[in-house]
């Protein structure tokens, strides 16, 4: 919360005394929580699941209490990212499916299956971003858009069988349930009708693919597929353990080494 929610806020707070009059906040699908098969909009109530999605539901109320004439806050709803980037997540569902089974010749789901997940890959995130810095202020000022696609609602296992096909020759096998328990199908009508030049250049299938060339390419295996910088909860530890970040997940001051000599 002091980080995801009130840091969030007070960077917001700076960048509108700075004069920053757009204001582009990457939220998250996930607040619509556990609806199932049922189609969310940006009018649906929120109903989150776990402390990063309140966070992302308490940032985008407290941002839009702050808008006025010379400051446009912008919540963009993103689906689960998926696909290849600089800053590779291997923590993403497509992207922790498509690794085990380059790695280790499995996929393993943790859920039946059943559960529905919108993906949109990181490109049409940074296009999603870029529409609406470049948007009329009055088609996006405090307004929320879920990021993606209508054709990209997948349900876990059909994304487990887009990697499958990807990597073919996987043992693929299903679980009784997991701790994850969300399940949301997303509408993207809103996006496509207040910023009409975003458009998903990505599918699943296309993800996947993109995938398998990079791990080709870097030879991934499975020690650097598992390693912390790839995973967030375990680069968090990982910054923990070394001191790197306080208890408040704050960076903690470097220190000169204080030199000495003998006389």
């Amino acid at each position: 919360m002091e980080v995801n929610h009130r840091g969030s806020v007070e960077f917001a707070q700076k960048c509108k005394e700075a004069g920053v009059s757009r204001f582009v906040y990457a939220s998250s699908c996930s607040i619509y929580g556990a609806s199932g098969a049922e189609v969310r909009s940006e009018r649906s109530s929120s109903d989150p699941k776990t402390a990063y999605a309140r966070c992302k539901v308490l940032v985008e109320r407290d941002l839009t209490a702050m808008i006025d004439s010379r400051f446009a806050p912008v919540f963009l709803r993103n689906a689960t990212a998926f696909g290849a980037s600089p800053r590779q997540r291997f923590d993403l569902v497509l992207n922790n499916l498509a690794g085990f089974a380059f790695t280790t010749r499995k996929i393993r789901v943790m859920s039946d299956g059943t559960p529905c997940r919108p993906l949109v890959h990181v490109e049409d995130i940074c296009q999603a971003i870029l529409c609406a810095l470049e948007a009329p202020r009055e088609a996006v000022c405090g307004e929320a858009f879920n990021v993606g696609d209508e054709s990209q609602n997948y349900t876990v296992r059909e994304i487990a069988d887009i990697v499958s096909d990807t990597f073919p020759g996987c043992d693929v096998t299903y679980g009784q349930g997991g701790p994850d328990n969300r399940s949301y199908r997303v509408s993207f009508e809103k996006i496509k009708a207040h910023m009409p030049s975003f458009k998903c250049q990505w599918n699943a299938e296309r993800g996947a693919l993109q995938l398998k060339s990079v791990f080709e390419r870097i030879q991934l295996d499975e020690a650097a597929f598992k390693a912390p910088p790839f995973t967030r909860l375990l680069e968090l530890r990982r910054l923990q353990e070394t001191k790197q970040l306080d208890p408040h997940l704050l960076w903690t001051p470097i220190r000169e080494p204080v030199a000495t000599f003998n006389a």
